[in-house]
């Protein structure tokens, strides 16, 4: 899940990301952040627009509760949401695509 999908499916209205997010008074997008963060996970969030830019940086005045990172975890489904690499299936189509070139 390139951590929490890139924002499809709605992820950044999940209840419980919200819920955490109107907490201290931030997005929900900045709580993954924080989450990320506090599990030592790199993350390299993406913008055009400065006040997201700037959203990304704002996210160390604030530490999320145990009990809030496991409820953030159980968010983990452990699939993709593009497609999965390991699936023998997805990888056989991948080998017979062919190049326009």
């Amino acid at each position: 899940m390139g951590p929490f999908a890139e924002g499809k499916n709605n992820i950044f209205q999940n209840e419980t990301l919200v819920s955490v997010a109107r907490k201290y008074n931030k997005s929900a997008a900045q709580v993954i952040l924080r989450w990320l963060t506090q599990r030592d996970i790199i993350a390299i969030p993406k913008s055009v627009r400065r006040e997201r830019m700037e959203e990304n940086f704002n996210i160390f005045d604030f530490e999320l509760s145990e009990e809030e990172m496991n409820f953030i975890k159980t968010l983990d489904t452990n699939s993709s949401l593009f497609f999965d690499h390991r699936d023998p299936n997805m990888v056989k189509w991948i080998s017979e695509m062919k190049s326009d070139k």
